[in-house]
């Protein structure tokens, strides 16, 4: 239990902590006394929950012998009485000693979901520079929220910046009708846009180059470089396997070291990467 999770509230800091503090997260109010006995069943119960919950809310404790003007002022008769301040206004509580599942499930109605906890960090990451961080928490808070439209259209928009434009447009596909608003728009402009950037003149020569002469594994070489150069990773990696279907070693083996290379710029656990260990394995096994 740290004092940004907990506070003892007085005249001197009650704007600070049960107004100005519910602007940002939610803070659990216990109006309590010393001669109060639930309160003391209560407390202990509030103070262990508030640790567990690392912040998501914070709990603020009201003596009401030593504060009565505070207690006065929001109308306390009982104890205990717990609030729950929002955006500076009681929205919710309770009056009398209460179960621990019922505190639980009081808490769970006003704090954050564990995906837009994921959502606030990535962006945290994300703002800070770090959006390759950033990807795996949109994954996951994506997938935990099944998919809900604004998570996914902010995976989509971290996988463009990343480069990674058809898995990108994929997940935007996915965002049924209704859901595809001004924000959804913006990131299929912005794929269209890195897709015609990604066409530099080197490219455009290897894949003319490569039409022309499809068996040509050098040609397909050189532009899955080119595309490893230009973060579009899914195309190099398409060109490295196919390259290596055809002569595993080719190059002296420069082609599954490139392929490799990709993968581990990718990382641990990501998606594309591990399609693409599996395509190697079955390959070389």
């Amino acid at each position: 239990m740290t004092l940004e999770n907990i506070a003892v509230v007085t005249m001197d800091n009650v704007r600070d902590v049960l107004i100005e503090e519910s602007f940002q997260r939610p803070v659990v109010v216990d109006f309590w006394a010393d001669w109060c006995a639930p309160c003391k069943t209560l407390m202990p119960l509030l103070e262990k929950l508030a640790a567990e919950y690392a912040g998501q809310f914070m709990l603020a404790k009201v003596n009401c012998d030593e504060q009565q003007q505070i207690a006065a002022q929001f109308g306390v008769r009982s104890l205990p009485t717990v609030m729950i301040m929002r955006d500076g206004q009681p929205v919710d509580g309770f009056v009398g000693a209460q179960t621990e599942s019922a505190v639980r499930q009081l808490l769970e109605k006003h704090l954050p979901k564990p995906w837009d906890v994921l959502l606030q960090q990535a962006q945290q990451m994300q703002a800070a520079g770090d959006v390759a961080s950033a990807l795996p928490l949109l994954r996951q808070a994506c997938e935990m929220s099944r998919q809900r439209p604004d998570i996914a259209i902010a995976l989509a928009a971290a996988l463009v910046q990343l480069n990674r434009l058809d898995e990108a447009q994929n997940t935007l596909d996915a965002i049924k009708l209704a859901h595809r608003d001004k924000a959804w728009q913006q990131v299929v402009a912005q794929i269209e846009l890195k897709r015609e950037a990604a066409k530099t003149p080197e490219v455009r020569a290897l894949e003319i180059a490569l039409a022309a002469d499809p068996d040509n594994l050098e040609t397909a070489y050189q532009l899955a470089l080119q595309h490893s150069q230009n973060q579009s990773y899914r195309d190099a990696l398409e060109l490295l396997i196919n390259v290596l279907r055809r002569q595993r070693d080719f190059r002296d083996g420069a082609a599954k070291r490139s392929l490799l290379d990709i993968i581990t710029v990718l990382g641990k656990g990501d998606p594309l990467a591990a399609e693409y260990q599996r395509k190697l394995f079955s390959l070389l096994y």
